[in-house]
């Protein structure tokens, strides 16, 4: 079963046109408007494996805000859709990263219980143009609409880019992990019967 999805997302501040497919090959056709968020995503297809197209046009004359997060929005419900019912899948996946003297890990559980935890001091409010507090608004977004549970802790570091860097190559390798299928997993890996 091929377990892709694509998305259109048409709103006052923002048009979205998006599609992941997890078993990918790692390549990426991005058009955001937000050439920082571009490279985040980037390395975050390539290091999970992933196949992503993002054509995104908003209101980035205000800011990169709306853009950002509703590109969240929109890569967690193609992620949801395109895991149907999760049979078979790991759920859970962890990740640490290194980028120079930046360390960051990520866990995921595709559990159907949305949530964010992230532990990150950034020393840098922006990285070029980017304010980098849009990086928890796009990891809370797309945590609350692929439904899962998202640890991000970000151990240290002292270049905000380098550190925001690992995050999403570490983030791109825990959901490689966590969506990839066992075949030892009959039906869902969960005791309540469903995800």
């Amino acid at each position: 079963m091929e377990r892709v999805a694509s998305i259109e997302r048409n709103t006052n501040e923002t048009k979205i046109q998006l599609s992941l497919a997890i078993d990918g090959e790692g390549r990426s056709n991005l058009e955001t408007g937000v050439p920082f968020m571009d490279h985040m995503l980037d390395l975050f297809t390539k290091h999970g494996q992933f196949d992503l197209t993002v054509d995104a046009k908003g209101d980035i004359e205000v800011d990169d805000h709306h853009t950002t997060e509703d590109i969240g929005i929109c890569l967690g419900q193609t992620l949801r859709e395109a895991l149907g019912d999760k049979r078979g899948i790991k759920r859970y996946g962890n990740a640490f990263v290194p980028m120079d003297e930046a360390l960051a890990q990520v866990v995921v559980d595709l559990s159907n219980r949305p949530h964010l935890e992230m532990r990150a001091e950034f020393p840098s409010q922006k990285v070029g143009t980017f304010d980098t507090e849009l990086v928890h608004e796009f990891l809370w977004k797309l945590a609350l609409e692929a439904r899962m549970n998202l640890h991000v802790i970000v151990h240290y570091g002292k270049n905000t880019h380098h550190m925001i860097e690992a995050v999403f190559k570490a983030l791109g390798r825990a959901l490689d992990d966590a969506t990839t299928i066992d075949p030892r997993i009959k039906g869902v890996p969960s005791t309540k019967g469903m995800l």
